[in-house]
């Protein structure tokens, strides 16, 4: 069995709010826990989003935090390059693959175009795609694209499964769900999927632990992993951590960002026993280094919640 390997993979878009924080500290528990390793890996694929400077401050607060990890972007490691940026080779590889399968095709549909199918349902990440351009008898052969086209996977049909440690089982029919799914958009982007897919194999990641809201994508992942004949980590989705009133936090969230809590003058021990006793893995908020929890760490603690909600006073900083 290969020994544990973790990743947490912010993406730079702004600086790491309380629910980063708190999926950041599961998943170094975890690895630590297990006497594994644990990478960061930089997800800034979509580079019209990254903001200049944030990938520095992100690493910069996790430490502040009391995390570490054995390889990343500023480390080094054999598993490099750690930001996806430059990895676009190992995509273009994946995707020739693919390609080579009879997995793929183009599609020129916009968004807009794919909601206005009226018989198209709607999944997790929009409505299905109703396979308007998938290659069949009434496509032509040759065509004239209204925009660059984007490239999508043939999803074949099938349920897939996926047991996750916290969440229990999911059964997906993919194709059902989502319909063919985007792996290369047509302005070029690498599509979330297909990267991470791609960079969790090569990296050889056993485990993937992140927030709740992703447990959709993971039988796609599943999925897309064993078309490029890979074995597929596990997973375990820890809650979602949402604002006081239930809402979904984002970087933009006054108040909630690492950031402005350090400026504000919160200690890194007592948000970490914040997080810690939020997430129900201590009694109390009593103030804790991340490496005193390692010993007592239980991911079952986390199992079976989709959903954890700040305390008030923890949005607000505290000396």
């Amino acid at each position: 069995m290969p020994t544990y390997c973790g990743r947490f993979a912010p993406s730079p878009t702004g600086d790491l709010h309380l629910g980063s924080a708190a999926t950041a500290l599961v998943t170094w528990l975890a690895a630590r826990a297990a006497g594994g390793r644990l990478i960061l890996r930089v997800e800034d694929i979509d580079t019209p989003r990254v903001v200049r400077g944030t990938e520095a401050r992100q690493l910069d607060d996790l430490r502040w935090l009391g995390l570490d990890w054995d390889e990343g972007p500023d480390v080094g490691g054999p598993h490099g390059p750690y930001r996806q940026s430059e990895r676009s080779d190992r995509y273009e590889a994946a995707l020739a693959r693919l390609e080579r399968d009879g997995l793929t095709f183009r599609c020129d549909c916009s968004r807009r175009e794919i909601a206005e199918v009226a018989s198209a349902p709607h999944g997790d990440d929009g409505p299905r795609y109703p396979g308007t351009c998938r290659p069949g008898p009434s496509q032509p052969s040759r065509r004239t694209w209204k925009r660059p086209p984007a490239v999508r996977l043939a999803v074949p049909p099938g349920e897939v499964a996926v047991d996750d440690a916290l969440q229990g089982r999911l059964a997906q029919d993919v194709a059902a769900r989502g319909g063919d799914f985007v792996l290369r958009r047509g302005d070029g982007v690498w599509a979330y999927q297909l990267a991470v897919v791609v960079d969790d194999l090569a990296m050889g990641v056993t485990e993937v632990v992140r927030g709740a809201d992703l447990l959709a994508s993971a039988p796609r992942q599943v999925l897309l992993a064993r078309l490029l004949g890979g074995t597929p980590p596990r997973f375990a989705h820890a809650p979602l951590v949402v604002a006081p009133d239930g809402t979904r936090l984002a970087k933009r969230d006054a108040g909630t960002t690492l950031r402005e809590l350090r400026l504000a003058g919160t200690r890194a021990p007592a948000l970490v026993g914040a997080l810690a006793c939020m997430l129900g893995l201590r009694p109390s908020p009593a103030p804790v280094l991340p490496r005193d929890l390692v010993g007592d760490f239980t991911p079952a603690r986390l199992a079976g919640r989709a959903r954890v909600r700040l305390p008030p006073d923890l949005v607000q900083a505290r000396p």
